[in-house]
Formats: structure tokens, C-alpha cells, sequence
């Protein structure tokens, strides 16, 4: 049996350590996170599946992190990436470190997509090949002043201060969406994943014991499923997603053509508006 190379960044725990079991019986690996301990323990559990496994300790939030993995990438035989490193930094806006937000939108925003730019060049000489982002369902939200999940009447008193967190995931969004248009004529697949809230330790474990959340095994589940159907955007949770996301684009196109104009709406103009 052939078996392909996939790297997958937030590899050390959560949705990372479950898309790397799910992979491990027909894919060889390469592991990225900080914490090289916990890498080395799942390369050892995952090499009893018959993978072979590479271990690449980076800080995705930092830009020698990124070098590491890009250049890693740049050998061209890594066919499906899956770009899942993240942190939340929720807090009022005011009360993030200034020094903290080049590094939260580094990990959440630019690192997906210099790690794409980076494995695409190899996947489309060998016509073949995948690419998975992990951005939230939060990235929808921006609008919203419903920050729970499910609508429960409460939830917006649970509702994350989440301004950086949300443009992070809204630009993986809005850039794997793109990205698929300008990559549909050529064999390599394209998806996002848009989960709710994830039963792992991330952000603290705080989603750890919610009854809404998801368990991490079935988000990369359904992103493994969805990637086989053909999706580029896999919320896992929704039921009637195609109908979601029709009425979506529906929306998009119309205020796309509504707002290409050369002059400015009624209500700027007309002193009775």
C-alpha cells in the first residue's frame, strides 16, 4: 500500500492528536507543535500503526516557528497539510498586551497561509494533494451578538470577548474559500473546518465537560468525510449545511452587486433619508 505524507501543525493535543490516529493506518507523518515531549510520544504510539513519523518542534507564533515548517515543506513530498495550530485570546481588546497581537494573528491567520503557499508548489507538480485549515465557527459571528452556541437564552452572557480571535478566523475563512476558486481546475483539494466549541484543553479546557461541545475525534472525523464529499467549507455540527451556505453566497453576491456602483447610495445623498 502507498502511503502519502501528511503534516498537521497543533499536533500535540486535541484536534491535532485526532486527525493524526485517523490518518496514521494509511499516512506517514509529520508532527508539528512546541512541545517536542508530547510530539515524541504520539509519533512513538502512532508507529505502531505502521507510520512512519517525523517529529518538528516550531512556535507557529513566531517567525523562525514558521520558517522551520515552511522550509520543511518547501521538499515538495507532502501531500496533505492540515493547518490546525491556534490560540483563542479572548480579553477586551483593550486589555490585550500590545505585544501579544502580532503573535496571536501570526499563529491564527498568517502561519496557515505561508504553510499553504509553501506545500502547494510540491502538490501541484505531483498533481495531487490536500489542504485542510481549522479556522471556528466564531468566524461567522463578527456580526452577531449571539456568542454561544446552540442559542441558548444565556448564551450571550457567555459570549467570548473575541475581536482578535474572530478577524483571525474570519481571514482563514475568507482565504481557503478563495483559495479553492483559484485552485478548482487542479487536483488539489481544499477545506475548511469551522467547528463550535471543542472538548480539548485548549483555552484552558474550559469547553472540557460542556455538554455542546464537540469531541475533537469527531471534528476531524467529519473533516476527513467532508474532504472524500468534495466540501470546501465543513462546519460539522450543521445539518442542512448546503442550504447554510447557499444562502450565504446568496447574500454575498447580492450585496457584491449591489454595492459595485459609481455613485453613492440614496441615503447619502438625499437630505430626506
Amino acid at each position: 500500500m502507498t502511503r502519502t505524507l501528511a503534516l498537521i501543525t497543533g499536533a500535540s493535543s486535541g484536534i491535532g492528536v485526532a486527525y493524526a490516529r485517523l490518518l496514521a493506518d494509511d499516512h506517514d507523518l509529520v508532527l508539528v507543535a512546541r512541545r517536542a515531549d508530547r510530539l515524541a510520544d504520539l509519533a512513538e504510539e502512532l508507529r505502531t500503526h505502521g507510520a512512519t513519523v517525523e517529529v518538528l518542534p516550531a512556535d507557529l507564533a513566531t517567525h523562525d516557528g514558521i520558517a522551520a515548517v515552511t522550509d520543511r515543506l518547501a521538499a515538495g513530498d507532502v501531500r496533505m497539510l492540515i493547518s490546525n495550530a491556534g490560540a483563542g485570546g479572548y480579553a477586551p481588546l483593550t486589555d490585550v498586551d500590545p505585544a501579544e497581537i502580532d503573535s496571536l494573528l501570526t499563529l491564527n491567520a498568517v502561519a496557515p497561509i505561508q504553510l499553504v503557499r509553501a506545500a502547494l508548489p510540491g502538490m501541484l507538480a505531483a498533481g495531487e494533494g490536500a489542504v485542510v485549515t481549522v479556522a471556528s465557527l466564531l468566524a461567522f459571528s463578527a456580526g452577531s451578538t449571539l456568542g454561544g452556541v446552540g442559542g441558548a437564552d444565556d448564551a450571550r452572557a457567555r459570549a467570548p470577548r473575541r475581536t482578535l480571535y474572530v478577524a483571525a478566523k474570519t481571514a482563514t475563512l475568507g482565504f481557503t474559500r478563495t483559495l479553492a476558486g483559484e485552485l478548482a481546475d487542479t487536483p488539489v483539494r481544499v477545506q475548511v473546518v469551522c467547528p463550535s466549541i471543542v472538548a480539548t484543553e485548549w483555552n484552558g479546557g474550559v469547553s472540557r465537560g460542556n455538554p455542546q461541545a464537540m469531541l475533537p475525534e469527531d471534528v476531524a472525523s467529519a473533516s476527513l468525510a467532508g474532504l472524500r464529499l468534495g466540501e470546501t467549507v465543513c462546519v460539522p455540527g450543521l445539518e442542512d449545511q448546503d442550504s447554510a451556505l447557499d444562502a450565504l453566497l446568496t447574500a454575498e453576491t447580492a450585496l457584491i452587486a449591489g454595492g459595485f456602483r459609481p455613485t453613492p447610495a440614496a441615503r447619502y445623498t438625499d437630505p430626506q433619508a
